[in-house]
């Protein structure tokens, strides 16, 4: 049996999901694939226990999927986002954090930077938004076997054998995408010998809803406001260290894990109490040589990876979506084809590339282990900051602003 549809997406992951609800909510047939069922409980021994933080762009697309209202309960708002240099020598056991400088999004407008969410949660918000929608068939355990494009329409083979054809295939299937790799698209990588420890951790000294970044070397050490737990203010973690010393930080009991964070994070938030488990990940950053091929478009980690700095690895993949629902909803006609899919990757290339290269450039500087390399990045962080147009120029570029 073969099943036609406007829309293919392959990958059920957040971007997948996002991406099934937008184009299903604008009114097109949508069937969205994954190999694994989605998990949508915390207590879930394979839940992703990552946080996403939305930037403010990416509200607009969410309300457009029907999805925020439906995640807007479970939002931690994101007002300030604080750098901290303590790459200093160390002042008695803890690092000193010499530089502070917080970035508050009251200078470029009323609303917060944006809004951090779990992932296991947005899977299980984003799951019930599609089964409202009669137009979206979402299938759990089953993934994208092949995939061959046309100039006229795209014939898709499943991993349960059957067969779809579409208009528009969507690659939301990971950085290691099977679309891209049946498209015959490269990539360029950047690697870094780092990997990524994410989890949750309560804490005695309140957030206050500031998103707060400590670098020394390694990597930086994230802590990003969630709502309280068990009367405890909480934050979700990401610590970057090169990947040795990732390694044996996860192999640690809880009790010396939590001394090494608490020395870590300068002390700034008092003794941090581990209350989920960690998860590990490799860090690189990737793009995909072009993001388009007949009847696909790569979208998020299909098309691009960066380090999680600075939340613009998922908000660079919303703006993907964005893109093409935009030029989708103006000719629905030409859904799928070569001047559109063309138009895609001019538009989204460029922009994506300049901000793999900028984050290339500001995660090699927080790897920096050398006293006269910390200090330069300490001085480089004062300056920045002082002049009040750069910045917020500077945290405009980080939404994906245009200057007003």
């Amino acid at each position: 049996m073969t099943e036609t549809v406007d829309i293919l997406v392959s990958g059920g992951g957040v971007a997948g999901l996002t991406a099934a609800a937008a184009f299903g909510s604008a009114g097109f047939s949508v069937i969205c694939t994954d190999p694994a069922a989605p998990v949508t409980s915390a207590e879930d021994e394979r839940a992703d226990l990552r946080t996403t933080a939305f930037l403010q762009p990416a509200r607009k697309l969410l309300q457009r999927a029907g999805l925020w209202d439906r995640l807007a309960p479970h939002a931690a708002a994101l007002q300030v986002m604080r750098i901290v240099d303590a790459g200093g020598p160390l002042r008695g056991d803890l690092p000193e954090p010499r530089v502070v400088r917080d970035f508050d999004a009251s200078e470029i407008g009323d609303d917060p930077f944006g809004w951090n969410f779990p992932n296991w949660l947005l899977r299980r918000e984003m799951v019930a938004r599609l089964a409202e929608l009669p137009n979206v068939s979402f299938r759990p355990g089953i993934g994208t076997a092949d995939v061959l494009g046309r100039e006229g329409e795209a014939r898709v083979t499943l991993s349960d054998g059957s067969r779809v054809i579409a208009r528009l295939v969507i690659a939301a299937d990971g950085r290691e995408s099977p679309v891209r790799e049946c498209a015959g698209i490269g990539t360029r990588t950047y690697r870094y010998g780092q990997k990524a420890l994410a989890f949750a951790v309560t804490h005695p000294v309140p957030h206050n809803n500031v998103s707060t970044e400590i670098h020394r070397s390694g990597g930086p050490f994230t802590l990003v406001p969630l709502p309280d737990r068990d009367g405890q203010p909480c934050s979700a973690v990401v610590w970057m260290e090169r990947g040795r010393e990732a390694l044996r930080l996860a192999s640690l009991p809880v009790g010396q894990f939590e001394q090494e964070m608490f020395i870590r994070s300068a002390g700034l938030f008092g003794p941090l109490k581990l209350v989920t488990r960690r998860s590990l990940w490799p860090i690189i950053a990737r793009i995909a040589d072009r993001f388009h091929a007949d009847r696909i478009a790569l979208v998020a980690e299909a098309a691009h990876v960066v380090p999680p700095i600075g939340a613009q690895g998922l908000n660079m993949s919303l703006a993907d979506i964005a893109c093409l629902l935009d030029m989708a909803q103006a000719t629905p006609d030409q859904l799928g084809s070569r001047d559109m899919l063309r138009r895609y990757h001019l538009r989204r290339w460029p922009e994506v590339k300049a901000r793999v290269m900028g984050i290339d450039a500001l995660n090699r500087a927080s790897m920096v282990s050398a006293q006269p390399l910390r200090d330069l990045r300490a001085r480089a962080l004062d300056t920045l900051y002082a002049a009040a147009p750069i910045r917020r120029t500077l945290m405009r570029a980080g939404l994906g602003m245009q200057r007003s």
